[in-house]
């Protein structure tokens, strides 16, 4: 005789995230909410001297969104946060608000680059409609060896002297009272 399964409420959760992930207009929404949770218990630590790379400084050759080019020094005076990122990424959209938060503190002390290589009418579409005002750039150079990784969102935090305090890959809250620790000891130290 076969036995009836009782379905638990786990079980019909399970079901229920499975199917709303086959039905492509709930995908990213759903992606971004599971990234979100990751978010909220997850802040990037920093490296201990012993692990931190250190960059020659450069001269970063970026484009504006509104086509504007300029260069932003690393590694020569002023603590850099670099962020690699795309709209259609659930986990960079996932941690961009915190991003946002560190910037709207932190934004006239410490450079922020936001780096995509996607168009800058769908970048701006995208910042719009979240009501970001990060400064979002495209590169015009190649990504340097030292910050080159093939998975985003990738972010750095780079001190004065070109040191690499932090890297984190995925989604992870920049608005942590660690990272903020992190920033205001360095800018304690900033030239």
């Amino acid at each position: 005789m076969a036995k009836i399964k009782k379905f638990s409420f786990q079980n019909i959760l399970v079901v229920l995230v499975i199917l709303l992930l086959i039905i492509p207009q709930t995908r990213t929404t759903i992606q971004v909410a599971i990234n979100k949770l990751s978010v909220a218990v997850f802040s990037p630590k920093a490296f201990s001297k012993e692990d931190q790379t250190k960059l020659s400084p450069f001269v970063y050759q970026l484009q504006d969104m509104e086509g504007n080019r300029r260069g932003v020094e690393v590694g020569s005076g002023k603590v850099t946060f670099v962020s690699y990122w795309a709209t259609w990424c659930p986990p960079c959209i996932a941690e961009m608000s915190s991003i946002q938060l560190l910037y709207d503190d932190y934004g006239d002390k410490i450079e922020f680059i936001l780096i995509t290589n996607e168009e800058s009418e769908i970048v701006k579409k995208f910042m719009n409609k979240k009501g970001f005002t990060l400064p979002s750039v495209n590169p015009m150079m190649n990504t340097p060896k030292q910050l080159f990784e093939r998975s985003i969102p990738t972010n750095y935090v780079i001190d004065q002297s070109g040191n690499i305090i932090m890297k984190e890959q995925g989604a992870a809250d920049w608005n942590s009272e660690k990272v903020r620790d992190v920033l205001d000891q360095l800018l304690d130290n900033q030239v």
